[in-house]
């Protein structure tokens, strides 16, 4: 699989494609929405052969796949739920990740368990994990993590020392793995186009279009759905796809899709918010990555490394508002700050923070509503439908077991038409993750030859792996790309610029939430390093003066309004505050040359 650029040119090329198939041959497949998801089910889909499209309203992951905890990970908790199903299924597909599909983005991380009375909790912790363990066994196969193992009062000490050493009387240290969920998102959608789909972010289904004469002699008398109106929100441009099949993968969105094919029956999907918070590093005092792990009254709380800070989180709790713009709201934060303070040595504050995420979980509705119809109790397993000939939605699930989602979702869509096509997700690496153990091997080397720091090479091939190689080419004509970013010196200049030509940014929102972290790891969300980023993309993207000014106001926008809502008292007022930077439309400059918008293009 030769990687792909994800670029202006190729999103060009993917809405002209489509637009030939109302004439010409219709898609194998198209898939609805760009989450992790989505995107897998699209690479599923061309691993078998299939011609393959795949249409995301905003940006790749900008949803719920970007804002979740970003751990890989069986789910202890859902041990204590008797779900073992869905653990046994999420800790084999999170070794597969770490040892064969993707060992470029997927890094195993140990987590202290601390507890407080040395025999009871001891025993009880220690025989869930062991448990946890056990059944990510597989015969014949090396472990891709290790077995747990008991601390001592004094270990623990040592190995995390911002805990509060009076509360705690030892731990049980387990390993599960973290992710950068935008990354693996991106990096899916990349290895679907380099196996020949057709990939456009920031156009949107308007409508299905279903097929009314072939209605008439039908045994269920269902118009059969083949294809999507669309529009395209940077130019305004309106345009049909036809595809055999159509699979609806949105997450939260999955009911508004289903209303836009006018499907008479569907998936009920409840909308669950989580947050997390981030803080500097020298914040908690911890030998280098570990995590810890407690159990609150409502949900998990987090402490897990990043590379420049610690994200803390996350909380449970059912959201009612515009599921476009979730945000933390000041309870929301007063929350986990207080379980955090609960555990630490040294208590956090608001000034601590530097920044903040809140994401929705797309959770199956019950036939019959839990107790008062809270979301912690609704089940994480996922569910595929048929809601007409030619349509299928998939929902509900976890990021760790999203490929076997996406497997499922296009069986069920392929069974009449391709079901001799077989998935091959399972063997084949993604972009970045064949030949990465050789260039993880060389990271000396590769480090001298370039003049840049051991541990900045191993951090840049946990986010590129073996593509590396082609992020780093261009220096070699303009060396200044190897010097890091003035204001987020976690990033080189070369990874923004890769960013614009070969990896799918459309607007600096993408570049500064997603293509990195930087919204979520520096104090000024950003703002100081935005001059800079846009100079760097503005050729590649081919951003005018206006354009670039454009993009300055978004972004200045964007934050003003996350900060307002994190002070905020409630999620309909957080959800307005960020709603107000929205547009009604998101159609912007047609070619980049028409008239002004009235708001943010993204």
């Amino acid at each position: 699989m030769k990687a792909e650029p994800l670029n202006p040119e190729a999103r060009t090329r993917a809405l002209d494609e489509f637009a030939g198939t109302v004439e010409g041959e219709p898609l194998d497949v198209l898939v609805v929405g760009g989450g992790v998801v989505g995107a897998a089910a699209a690479f599923d889909a061309a691993t078998r052969g299939l011609r393959v499209g795949l249409v995301e309203a905003q940006d790749l992951g900008q949803g719920t796949s970007s804002r979740s905890s970003k751990l890989v990970h069986g789910g202890l908790r859902y041990l204590q739920m008797m779900d073992f199903k869905l653990v046994s299924e999420a800790l084999r597909e999170r070794d597969l990740l770490l040892k064969r599909t993707a060992p470029h983005l997927v890094r195993s991380l140990p987590f202290v368990f601390p507890f407080k009375t040395p025999l009871v909790d001891r025993a009880f912790i220690g025989s869930g994990v062991s448990l946890y363990d056990a059944m990510s066994v597989r015969p014949g196969e090396k472990r891709a993590v290790p077995f747990h193992k008991h601390l001592s009062r004094s270990r623990l000490r040592r190995r995390f020392a911002g805990l509060d050493h009076d509360t705690f009387v030892g731990a049980l240290e387990y390993f599960d793995a973290q992710v950068d969920d935008a990354r693996l998102v991106m990096t899916l959608a990349r290895s679907a186009q380099s196996l020949g789909a057709a990939v456009a972010t920031r156009t949107a289904v308007e409508s299905y279009v279903h097929d009314d004469a072939a209605a008439v002699g039908a045994d269920t008398g269902e118009a059969p759905v083949v294809g999507a109106r669309l529009r395209d929100l940077e130019t305004g441009r309106s345009l049909e796809v036809r595809a055999k099949e159509t699979i609806i993968a949105a997450g939260v969105w999955t009911e508004q899709q289903q209303d836009a094919a006018e499907a008479d029956a569907g998936l009920k999907v409840l909308a669950s918010k989580g947050i997390h918070i981030t803080v500097p590093k020298d914040r908690i005092a911890a030998e280098d990555h570990v995590g810890v792990i407690s159990q609150t009254e409502k949900s998990v709380l987090f402490l897990i490394p990043q590379e420049d800070c610690w994200a803390i989180g996350t909380t449970d709790t059912a959201w009612h508002e515009n599921v476009d713009v979730p945000a933390p709201n000041s309870s929301d934060i007063d929350y986990v700050l207080e379980h955090a303070n609960a555990i630490l040595q040294t208590d956090l504050t608001r000034e601590d923070i530097i920044g903040t995420w809140a994401g929705l979980r797309p959770l199956l509705q019950p036939e019959e509503k839990g107790d008062g119809g809270g979301s912690a109790k609704v089940s994480r397993e996922h569910t595929v439908k048929r809601l007409a000939p030619g349509l299928t939605a998939v929902a509900g699930g976890k990021l760790t077991t999203y490929r076997v989602m996406a497997e499922d979702a296009v069986d069920f869509a392929a069974q009449d038409r391709f079901s001799h096509r077989q998935s091959l997700t399972e063997v084949m690496p993604l972009l970045g993750g064949q030949g990465y153990g050789e260039w993880s091997g060389r990271a000396e080397e590769v480090a001298a030859e370039r003049g840049l720091d051991v541990e900045r090479v191993r951090r840049l091939l946990r986010r590129y792996g073996s593509l590396l190689g082609e992020v780093l080419a261009p220096a070699e004509e303009q060396p200044d790309l190897l010097e890091p970013l003035e204001h987020a010196p976690g990033y080189l200049r070369a990874e923004i610029r890769y960013a614009a030509e070969q990896e799918g940014a459309v607007h600096l929102e993408d570049l500064l939430e997603r293509r990195t972290r930087i919204v979520h790891e520096v104090r000024d969300r950003g703002l100081g390093v935005m001059d800079e980023v846009i100079a760097l993309v503005a050729g590649p993207l081919g951003w005018d003066e206006e354009r670039q000014e454009h993009e300055r106001r978004s972004w200045t926008s964007r934050v003003e309004a996350l900060l307002a809502a994190e002070a905020s008292d409630s999620d309909a007022e957080a959800a307005a505050l960020l709603a107000d930077t929205i547009p009604a439309t998101r159609v912007t400059w047609g070619s980049w040359g028409a008239s002004e918008p009235t708001g943010r293009a993204d």
